[in-house]
Parts: structure tokens; sequence; C-alpha cells
């Protein structure tokens, strides 16, 4: 009955194409790749400041053949991730329109490409931002009225390359430097709230160039 009622509604499941099938697996090897890099890297990093140089050194020393293998693992990784997006023209394009947006870099154009099955799944910058985190909910029940919060089931690898994108946006976008500066310094808004401000105006960003077609 739920179903019949709401039929005008429905919306065709839309399977993922194989190229980005293809780019899925190619980032997620990434992913791991990188994982695996940072966890060797950073003990080495953060052991200066407490071991012997001496010792540092030939840790350093041990570890160069696979940090050096990795590296190299990565670049390749990354040569055929950018080789898969322009052998295909829409991919290309949905890339092009989103790293044109100022902060917005290739990593997280990929990762929002993947996560909204080309746009066919999330098609609105404001389900966008509720499903990365961005767009704040009521809290209300009855006649007590909470702080309004985001969702705690977003998709945190979206939400924290777009907090990434924000922080760069503060340095390389003057309007957003300075909407940013008028909020936290003459209003008084929280810090964490204007960026979480400045991640859903870069999503209404990319969407414009996207349903516009045309780059920022």
């Amino acid at each position: 009955a739920y179903a019949e009622k709401n039929k005008d509604e429905l919306r065709l499941w839309a399977p993922k194409r194989p190229v980005v099938l293809e780019l899925m697996n190619l980032f997620a090897l990434r992913n791991r790749l990188l994982g695996v890099s940072i966890a060797l890297n950073n003990p080495l990093n953060e052991q200066i400041t407490f071991i012997k140089k001496g010792v540092q050194k030939q840790n350093r020393q041990s570890c160069k053949r696979s940090t050096d293998a990795l590296r190299a693992d990565l670049t390749d990784i990354d040569l055929s991730i950018e080789m898969l997006i322009n052998s295909d023209e829409h991919l290309k394009r949905l890339n092009q329109l989103i790293t044109s947006v100022p902060s917005i870099g290739r990593i997280t154009a990929i990762q929002i490409i993947i996560s909204t099955n080309e746009f066919r799944d999330i098609k609105s910058p404001k389900k966008f931002a509720c499903y990365a985190g961005v767009a704040p909910f009521k809290n209300e029940s009855g006649l007590m009225t909470g702080k309004a919060k985001v969702s705690t089931y977003a998709n945190k690898k979206i939400k924290s390359l777009l907090y990434l994108c924000a922080l760069s946006a503060l340095t390389c976008d003057e309007e957003l430097k300075a909407y940013y500066e008028r909020k936290t310094i003459t209003e008084g808004k929280h810090k964490l709230t204007v960026i979480n401000a400045i991640r859903h105006k870069l999503i209404l960003r990319i969407f414009a160039c996207l349903n516009q077609n045309r780059t920022y």
C-alpha cells in the first residue's frame, strides 16, 4: 500500500558503469597503500624528538626500500587513475567541473564522483550536504528545542575531505576568507560552525557548475 501510494516518486536504481567500478577499485587500492605509507612514515618522523639521531637514521634506513616502493606504487596508481578518467569523456568533464572550484582538489573530486555515482544517485546540493554531514538538523521534541546538529550517519570520508578543502579556501579564496573573518571576529560565531558553513558553500558551488555545465 505504501509503494502504491508513493509510486509517482519512485526512482529507478542506476547501476554504476564499468568505468566507475574500475575507478572505485583503483581508488580503494590507493587509499589502502596510502594508509600503509602513513602508518610506516609517521612513527619514523615522530621519533626525531625523543631518540638518538643515529638510531633514528638506522630505523629510517631499514624502512627505505619499503617506503620507496610504496611511493612508487602510489605514483603508478595515481597515473592509472588519471588515465582512466581521461579515457572517459563524462568522467573527464565531471572532474574538470568539480576541480574548477577553488580549493577543491583531485582526490576530493574523485571521492565525490564515486560517492554520488556520477551524480546519478544524488542530484541536489541539499541532499549531498546531508549525505556529507554538513547540513544541520533541528533538535526538537514537543516543547523542547535544542541546538541544531549535523547527522552522525554522514559519509566521514567526504566530510573530512571537505573540511580540508574549507581550510584551504581560507587561504586561497578572498571571498570565503572575508566571510570567515566577519562571522568569527565581528559576529562572534564558533569557528567550526563557520567552517561547516564554508563547506556548504563549496558544495553549492560544485553543484552550480554541474547544473550549468560550466567551470567556476
